[in-house]
């Protein structure tokens, strides 16, 4: 199974992106132990970051108010690019506009209020990686099926043939 493998491996990878210095010191000094913490302090940064370490990134987790970029903003440009992480959106505004937003445009897996609470967060981002590794699974059962498909046809074209 992809979760077991993984856990056995290595550590979830997380990008966080959020204006603020003291909460990216505050989230990797919390989770840095538990799980691989990659941080940026602007979604200019987080894009570089995740540009650089697409293949370590599970999960995107971004604050929603910085400047320049709203987190929905990033989180609904990296789609295209990688659309594999599983994106979570903070936020300590009650913003209903911008949950809309992030459920419906960036694909936003769990919405948390600031400030996070450091078990319900953690909770968070295992249910999130569960969420990854059955995406991924499921990806590799097809890639498996088309597989055996193709074999099938072949022995039934030889057979055909014969």
């Amino acid at each position: 199974m992809v979760i077991e493998s993984f856990e056995k491996n290595k550590k979830i990878g997380i990008l966080y992106v959020d204006d603020e210095q003291n909460n990216l010191t505050s989230f990797k000094a919390t989770f840095r132990n538990t799980y691989k913490i990659l941080t940026a302090i602007s979604a200019e940064e987080g894009r570089k970051i995740l540009d650089e370490n697409a293949s370590d990134i599970q999960i995107v987790i971004t604050d929603q108010r910085m400047p320049g970029m709203t987190g929905v903003e990033f989180l609904c440009s990296i789609i295209k690019d990688h659309p594999d992480p599983i994106r979570i959106l903070l936020t300590g505004y009650s913003d209903i506009q911008a949950v809309i937003d992030a459920i419906n445009k960036g694909q936003i897996y769990q919405y948390i209020s600031k400030p996070w609470e450091e078990q319900q967060l953690k909770i968070t981002i295992e249910k999130a990686f569960e969420v990854f590794s059955l995406r991924e699974e499921n990806k590799e059962l097809i890639k498996s099926l088309l597989q055996a498909n193709k074999q099938l046809e072949f022995l039934l074209r030889q057979k055909l043939l014969s």
